[in-house]
């Protein structure tokens, strides 16, 4: 317990924190902080911070050496505060620091009340059919709002290059992968290959999250059908929805059965709608086709294939707070095989 307390103020340095949220809120109670680890966080750490004003969330990258692009702290700032204000309810940032607090980029937001679901649902919570279709539908309502906003009025023109977004996806993961594999996988670097070769065309670029899943968002505990603040930017851009729907309908459908340690089994549960009927949903909502889902559905197995090779380096590395999410090297082929089948089909 000592050692997890010392490692907490190593990597969040309350007393450099502390003097830094006072100037941010105008409020000295501000000083006298304390943090702790918020778990089941896979890529950046996330820490509550308490103090007699109240509570904050802070945001920083794993500890020790990161891939190229990964982590991008200033990413999820921007983009958090060009959504506010829009139909995409986002935190508040309080603060930011590129470096000299840390020695790493930082962000601290407000905290949104609500539930953030990942294991199991609270009990009593979402436990009719009416209130899980609700859930569902508010996720996928929520990832078209996102969708539907101007990049251009959120003051995100520049945030990105979206010609080219899928190709350049492609190449961006398989080099990601290629940085963090430790053994051969056949079946990444085949499923690679597959949707290179495969390209579809892609529609008008948005403003496109990047890793949308249930646990990335927080739910209003009094209503499922309201999703309350969608978290974790750190992969947004601007580029093809599609990629989107398809990361979704991965977590959704696909994720528990090769990733069970690291993808929620919630929305299995009977009552929670389909992926058919999300895609259905979203394309109603957006009038975006549907012709190449599969294609999109393949590249998220690719893709969350890469992020669990991450995963396991960042765990081996003792960077994740401490966290362990098991063995991970039979995941990470299982996934790549499951998105070859996808994209065979």
């Amino acid at each position: 317990m000592t050692s997890a307390v010392s490692g907490t103020r190593s990597l969040t340095r309350p007393d450099l924190l502390g003097p830094l949220l006072s100037q941010a809120t105008g409020d000295d109670r501000w000083r006298q902080v304390e943090a702790s680890l918020i778990t089941g966080g896979k890529s950046n750490l996330t820490y509550l911070l308490r103090s007699p004003a109240g509570e904050l969330v802070l945001r920083r990258p794993p500890s020790g050496v990161t891939l190229a692009t990964a982590h991008d702290m200033r990413r999820e700032v921007r983009v958090q505060r060009a959504l506010a204000g829009t139909a995409v309810p986002v935190p508040a940032i309080v603060a930011y620091d590129d470096g000299d607090l840390l020695g790493v980029p930082c962000y601290v937001m407000t905290r949104v009340p609500g539930l953030v679901i990942r294991d199991r649902l609270p009990p009593g919570f979402a436990a009719g059919p009416a209130e899980r279709l609700a859930l569902g539908y508010a996720l996928t309502d929520c990832l078209a709002e996102l969708h539907a906003v101007d990049p251009a009025a959120a003051g995100l023109a520049d945030f990105g290059r979206p010609h080219g977004f899928v190709e350049r996806q492609v190449r961006r993961w398989r080099a990601q992968w290629e940085a963090s594999a430790d053994v051969p996988v056949p079946a990444v670097d085949e499923l690679a290959d597959q949707l290179a070769a495969r390209r579809p065309a892609s529609p008008a670029a948005t403003i496109a999250h990047g890793d949308y899943r249930l646990d990335n968002c927080i739910v209003d505990e009094r209503d499922p059908g309201r999703i309350a603040a969608v978290l974790d930017w750190e992969l947004s851009a601007l580029g093809d929805p599609l990629t989107d729907l398809g990361m979704f309908l991965f977590y959704w459908e696909s994720g528990p059965s090769v990733a069970p340690t690291l993808v929620t089994s919630v929305p299995r549960l009977p009552g929670f709608p389909g992926g058919a009927d999300i895609a259905s949903r979203w394309a109603g909502r957006t009038g975006l086709p549907l012709d190449d889902l599969d294609w999109y559905r393949a590249f998220a197995h690719f893709k969350f294939a890469v992020i669990t090779q991450g995963i396991k380096a960042r765990v081996k590395a003792d960077a994740m707070g401490g966290q362990d999410f098991g063995d991970l090297t039979s995941t990470v082929a299982d996934t790549a095989e499951a998105g070859l089948a996808v994209i065979r089909s």
